[in-house]
């Protein structure tokens, strides 16, 4: 029996996706915006990857880093560890299956059971588990998983965008479909993440300009100032 029993339920997360937003951590894009981009503009929303976490996280002791949520709390379930646990193990699965398509004719897609991956103590955060995953190696996962399929992406064309997989619960999907998702899914936690952070450490500090004009340099969120 695991102590997060009950407390895997991401319908109960995206019912609390709209609540105590701040402006150092907004809501992230709906999937339904994120369809209506280009595949070039999805891709350079891709490519803001782990950018999106907070970087405090490290900052956060073991037992925070351990801390399940209440539903009362309205910042998701989840222990930070686990999401970035579910987030490197969801890029691997977005990935695979991606190629797949590429690779094969229409071909049939595994489920991934997250709550199994869960209640399993992977990610740790289970009672009685000695299992404690460094964060560190799971945001590298991320980090780099998500630059190895950008990198694939962007040799794809037009007709490779809308090549299909069969899932076993949604039935055919595309490539395209799948990148939305995978864009879609990380920035979608990484709210809960930045919530969870914001709790214990404060809002998120606003970066300041490098320079008067912004620096430009890449991954600096400076700009001109006014």
């Amino acid at each position: 029996m695991t102590n997060m029993t009950n407390q895997t339920n991401q319908t109960n997360q995206s019912q609390n996706l709209t609540q105590d937003q701040t402006q150092s951590n907004p809501s992230p894009t709906s999937i339904k915006a994120l369809k209506q981009l280009t595949t070039d503009q999805l891709i350079a929303r891709m490519r803001i990857g782990v950018e999106s976490i907070d970087p405090r996280i490290f900052e956060l002791s073991n037992e925070q880093l351990d801390q399940a949520w209440t539903p009362d709390a309205n910042i998701g379930l989840w222990p930070i560890r686990v999401v970035l646990g579910h987030l490197a193990d969801v890029e691997m699965v977005f990935a695979t299956r991606i190629r797949k398509i590429y690779a094969e004719e229409s071909p049939t897609l595994a489920i991934f059971d997250e709550h199994a991956f869960v209640d399993s103590a992977i990610y740790g955060c289970t009672q009685g588990s000695t299992m404690s995953p460094p964060i560190g190696g799971d945001v590298a996962t991320i980090h780099t998983l998500r630059s190895w399929l950008i990198a694939f992406l962007y040799q794809l064309d037009a007709s490779d965008w809308e090549r299909t997989g069969l899932h076993p619960d949604h039935g055919p999907v595309s490539i395209h479909t799948l990148a939305v998702y995978n864009c879609w899914h990380l920035e979608r936690h990484a709210w809960f993440i930045n919530a969870k952070t914001e709790r214990f450490l404060g809002p998120r500090p606003v970066p300041e300009a490098c320079s008067d004009s912004g620096c430009s340099k890449p991954g600096c969120q400076c700009g001109p100032q006014e």
